[in-house]
């Protein structure tokens, strides 16, 4: 690329304006994006240089001579300013295919900010970009705020837009007593605090941070007056979400200069919206991850090089049964404590280890108690592949306080931590019984009205409870006879207590062993109300398969069990894994693959 040509007009007698420096900043950035491959000349460099050190370039002495007294003056109004700008402004912009070239004495209009079109509402550095200056005004549906109560303080420095039908459908949600009636009286009232601040205008819009919510830099507008809007008279007028549509399309034309964005979960609503040209965007907010692939897995293969790079640098010890190694590298940038590493590789030996410790740019590693074996059968179940290896390992380890398990049907979650439980119940006495619970969300048509007490109501919930310890109290009494099988069965059914979610609020248990089944279609609300029950000594363990969710409005990435996950790894005191392999059957696992 040619170099920018030479300029045609001396600093003398360019405008004052030249000399401004911001002005000769922004001109300085159109000029860089203007010759982005060009490389600078040594005389470029060396003006650069001398700018930096805040000394005056070099200039012609022959223009020092033409304007006799006047250059001293202007060297030292240059000075105060900084030596660049004089030097900046000399540089005219490169042509542009298409369009015809300005004269190079001509400055260039400095360009408006170039912003994404994208409009986030997920908190993250990229919804502070703003248009021209202009922060974005999003208008909320019913069920975003009936999901998530707390939605209003999410969105930054933006605006949020209440319709007037948002709020009438908020009052006909606020009654009863499940988790939708809770989020809307809980809405209700955060509206009502933004209202009853001093000095509130409802026309000038409330400060979404009046209520200690200080990211939330936003103000929120409620629609005070009538908002007319043309919408295709296919629509029926008199539907919530149509005149939710025309509200948002009279704010687009009424505010031409701002961008105006419909937040909803509901997908039809969204198409709907995007079919009559108008923004629409689902709730990110309650996403943990953008994709269920980036959960974290609890387990990391290690490199083929790793022993080689660490054979100057290793140290290892032996304690007990278990031998721990001290390592360092680039890998460790990638564990965390209690995360599995596996090394494997033909016509070597296999490395199976658990990080218990991370110091600087060291770690160490832990050798696993090999439950494949059966003279370490837990309650005569052993296990059949690595990740069900490192599952029992957690399960069975009592400075774990928090296991997760995540994987496909016939992995094996249910029956190795029913296992565990009853291992640690009955044999090691760690734990006084097992507390099993469960979201009850059905797969189809609701079967109705359950009688009984709450276990019983609980029972139809409770199928692979039964299927596993079916399995389970066969164990090494096959021999037994019939009334040794029945007592045996009668001993474990003692030990298991079956409960329901729904009356989980301010119980504490005390050495317990709680399994959370089905944990994928839990809120993340719903699993922190589950795991703040754990008192001294009790042990959690939350399993569930996030390609199986019930649960409406619940993804992948805003599962409960993803939000545990994600906010778990790391913690000395927990644990996840996530099994891949199922053991169930041959159709079963055929079945998990091409169905």
């Amino acid at each position: 690329m040619p170099l920018p040509p030479a300029p045609t007009k001396r600093a003398a007698l360019l405008s004052p304006e030249s000399y401004s420096l911001k002005a000769a900043e922004d001109l300085f950035e159109v000029v860089l994006d203007a010759i982005p491959a060009a490389a600078p000349t040594s005389s470029e460099v060396s003006h650069k240089t001398e700018a930096a050190r805040g000394s005056e370039p070099r200039r012609d002495s022959r223009s020092r001579s033409r304007k006799g007294e006047q250059a001293p003056e202007r060297d030292q109004a240059r000075s105060k300013r900084g030596a660049m700008p004089a030097v900046v402004p000399s540089m005219a912009p490169m042509p542009v295919e298409g369009k015809s070239q300005k004269p190079a004495d001509a400055r260039p209009p400095v360009p408006a900010p170039v912003v994404s079109p994208v409009a986030s509402n997920r908190r993250t550095g990229r919804n502070k970009a703003t248009i021209n200056g202009i922060s974005r005004l999003f208008v909320l549906d019913t069920n975003v705020l009936l999901h998530d109560p707390i939605s209003l303080f999410q969105f930054e420095e933006h605006d949020i837009f209440l319709p007037m039908i948002v709020l009438e459908e908020l009052d006909g949600h606020k009654k009863g007593m499940t988790e939708v009636a809770r989020n809307g009286r809980q809405t209700s009232r955060t509206l009502d605090a933004l209202v009853a601040q001093q000095g509130a205008d409802l026309t000038k819009g409330l400060k979404l941070s009046a209520t200690g919510h200080q990211s939330a830099r936003g103000s929120l507008f409620f629609q005070t007056e009538p908002l007319d809007s043309e919408l295709p008279s296919s629509l029926p007028q008199g539907k919530a979400d149509n005149q939710i549509l025309g509200v948002v399309h009279a704010l687009r034309d009424k505010f031409p200069q701002r961008e105006v964005i419909l937040v909803s979960k509901d997908i039809n609503m969204r198409v709907k919206a995007r079919a009559l040209g108008l923004a629409a965007e689902d709730y990110q907010n309650d996403k943990t991850l953008e994709d269920g692939d980036l959960l974290y897995a609890g387990a990391l293969a290690l490199p083929q090089d790793f022993w080689t790079r660490q054979s100057k640098t290793i140290e290892s010890w032996q304690s007990g049964s278990h031998t721990f190694y001290r390592v360092s590298g680039p890998a460790v940038g990638q564990f965390y404590i209690n995360q599995f590493v596996y090394f494997e590789a033909p016509g070597e030996p296999s490395l199976y280890a658990r990080v218990t410790e991370i110091r600087d740019k060291t770690a160490v590693l832990k050798t696993l108690k090999d439950f494949t074996h059966l003279k370490n059968a837990v309650w005569g179940v052993t296990s059949r592949n690595r990740e069900q290896n490192f599952a029992l390992n957690l399960l069975m380890d009592p400075e774990i306080d928090f296991v997760t398990l995540a994987g496909t049907a016939g992995t094996g979650k249910t029956l190795m931590a029913l296992a565990s439980g009853l291992t640690q119940v009955l044999d090691d006495r760690r734990y006084t019984e097992i507390i099993m619970t469960r979201a009850t969300v059905s797969v189809g048509e609701d079967i109705g009205f359950l009688p009984g007490t709450e276990e019983e109501k609980m029972g139809p919930w409770m199928g692979a409870l039964d299927d596993n310890l079916e399995f389970l109290a066969k164990g090494d009494g096959g021999n037994a006879g019939e009334w040794g099988r029945a007592a045996t069965n009668e001993l474990i059914r003692s030990r298991i207590k079956v409960k329901s979610m729904n009356f989980m609020r301010g119980r504490t248990f005390m050495n317990k062993y709680v399994i959370i089944d089905e944990a994928q279609n839990l809120t993340p609300k719903q699993m922190k109300t589950l795991i703040t029950r754990a008192g001294p000594g009790t042990k959690i363990i939350c399993m569930g398969n996030l390609a199986q969710i019930d649960t409406p409005y619940l993804t992948e990435g805003s599962s409960g069990l993803t939000y545990a996950v994600d906010r778990f790894k790391g913690w000395p005191h927990g644990g996840h894994i996530t099994l891949a392999r199922g053991e169930r059957s041959r159709l079963a696992d055929f079945a998990s693959e091409i169905l």
